[in-house]
């Protein structure tokens, strides 16, 4: 029995469910989420490296007027310090013109990337402190886990795949690459920017494809980290619906609560119609609340007694009707006024109630 009780604990802990909603929307809270770092890094390789197949004559132009300065003015003026700034100044303009749309379309594929696999998620939970990110056995479980070997496998794969495409690529080329000798020096450098770009174009789509490879492990590997247990589930259930032993608890106070409000407006009641033992029904006439007579309050068995009990505390007429008392029981509740079908039954009470407590007022007097 022992053994079973173990086994039965064992798999209620197992992680064996697929996560909920609002489990996976925690998860995105906190920046998790299935997410292939080798995708960003092939979309923005081979847009850079596009846009410089297509943006070479723009960037030839900066570089060659950056060399063309360099050599015609900045040798030829004097080390000063005015010209020293002024060298520095025009340069960086130079760099900023020539780098600057590279990193600004690196910049807008790396967005892409991200929406492409996440969508728009904004969050600042993974760059908050936490002592456990410097703790250095978790890091050195981390370095030597499973998941580190797998990371050291797909490295090894990448390199040696897209070392192979661009050693084909070059050995296409091999004749460009042993003429270079022969070339003038603007020749080579643009037989060399040629090489280097479809060099880069090509190991950019390569890792595009192993990167597809790598999303569905992240994937995978995402759904198994956030799968719940049966507990999980139970727990998370309680947490949404309520703890059903504080739920029964607010219902009873709420019941209570009901409970004394009704007692308190018993003493108010015109007449107690009861079964007499089973049913009571408290009604009151009031004409500036309500045209018809209404429930004030009404039980059955014990809390009847308890409603006879306090009327006949506060001198409240109570009068025994058994198939009134129960029809009104079934047709109306608290607070409702008295359905048509009882209208006479009840007028006739109220007319007798009324001549009762006028008599004795008489008599008092």
């Amino acid at each position: 029995m022992k053994l079973l009780k173990l086994d039965l604990q064992f798999f209620s802990g197992e992680k064996t469910e697929k996560a909920t909603p609002k489990k996976r929307d925690d998860a995105r809270k906190k920046g998790q989420t299935a997410k292939s770092q080798d995708v960003n890094t092939a979309i923005i390789l081979l847009s850079v490296f596009m846009f410089m197949l297509f943006g070479a004559s723009f960037l030839g132009d900066v570089v060659f007027d950056l060399f063309h300065q360099t050599f015609q003015e900045y040798m030829l003026m004097d080390l000063t310090e005015k010209s020293i700034r002024v060298i520095t100044l025009d340069i960086m303009k130079e760099l900023a013109l020539l780098l600057g749309p590279i990193m600004l379309v690196a910049l807008l594929a790396g967005l892409v990337a991200n929406y492409i696999q996440v969508g728009v998620m904004f969050t600042v939970e993974p760059i908050q402190p936490k002592l456990e990110k410097i703790d250095p056995i978790k890091g050195f479980k981390r370095i030597f886990s499973l998941r580190a070997i797998v990371e050291l496998v797909k490295s090894i794969l990448k390199i040696g795949f897209v070392g192979t495409i661009t050693f084909v690529v070059l050995w296409i080329n091999i004749d460009k690459v042993l003429s270079l000798s022969f070339k003038s020096v603007g020749d080579s450098l643009l037989t060399m920017g040629k090489l280097t770009v479809q060099m880069g174009i090509a190991a950019s789509i390569a890792l595009l494809f192993l990167s597809l490879f790598d999303f569905l492990y992240q994937r995978y590997d995402f759904e198994k980290n956030i799968r719940m247990s049966k507990q999980d589930l139970k727990d998370e259930h309680k947490n949404i619906e309520g703890d059903p032993l504080i739920k029964s608890k607010i219902k009873q106070r709420q019941r209570e609560m009901a409970m004394r409000r009704m007692m308190q407006e018993v003493p108010q009641a015109d007449v107690i119609i009861t079964n007499p033992t089973h049913f009571a029904i408290a009604l009151k006439y009031d004409e500036t609340k309500m045209d018809a007579p209404f429930v004030v309050a009404k039980g059955v068995d014990f809390l009847a007694q308890k409603i006879k009990f306090i009327a006949s505390e506060h001198d409240v007429v109570t009068i025994e009707n058994r198939p009134l008392a129960r029809a009104l029981y079934d047709a109306a509740d608290i607070g409702d006024a008295v359905p048509e079908e009882f209208f006479k039954a009840v007028a006739e009470i109220l007319a007798y109630v009324y001549k009762t407590k006028k008599t004795h007022a008489l008599h008092k007097e």
